[in-house]
């Protein structure tokens, strides 16, 4: 367990998991999250950071597809979380019209930062100062395990669709 291992290079090296990977873990362990193997979901540390889907994907050894991109959207000066696989964009036009909103368009890093407390590129699902509208990618529901960010751009941690739904209130929406 990633625990273990944060606690074994705490006495190493002295130094601690990130604040961000911190959040993340306590609201996976607090929501009692499964991983597709059925283990308790664990952050893992990745030797390097990976900002895209495809990096994530190639660190891991696993299909694009089954990479949870978190993106954060202003809808309406409202923050909007879409977890979408990374195998495809999000149709924003599309989008916009299903939800009703007027303008819907990729968030500024101020604006992220602002909402998830976390930097583009390592945006968790869960572990935010505040509760965020999130949208679930549908395509995600035809992995029986999924990678999604652990709050920096090198922490990641498995789930499943119907984990990833479970754990963050999320609608399952088509995105792409």
């Amino acid at each position: 367990m990633v625990r273990a291992g944060w606690a074994r290079r705490e006495r190493m090296t002295g130094m601690q998991p990130h604040p961000n990977v911190q959040a993340v873990q306590r609201a996976l362990d607090d929501a009692g999250a499964r991983d597709g193997s059925g283990d308790a979901s664990a952050v893992r540390l990745l030797p390097e950071a990976v900002h895209t889907a495809a990096a994530a994907a190639g660190a891991l050894g696993v299909d694009v597809g089954a990479i949870a991109n978190s993106l954060v959207f202003d809808a309406d000066d409202a923050p909007l979380l879409v977890l979408t696989s990374g195998a495809h964009r999000v149709d924003t036009a599309g989008l916009a019209a299903t939800l009703g909103v007027t303008h819907l368009r990729r968030a500024t890093p101020d604006f992220v930062k602002r909402h998830t407390g976390q930097v583009i590129g390592g945006v968790a699902p869960v572990g935010h100062p505040g509760p965020l509208r999130t949208l679930v990618d549908t395509a995600l529901a035809g992995y029986d395990e999924i990678w999604a960010a652990g709050g920096v751009p090198q922490a990641v941690f498995p789930t499943t669709y119907a984990e990833l739904l479970r754990i963050t209130g999320g609608a399952p929406t088509e995105v792409a």
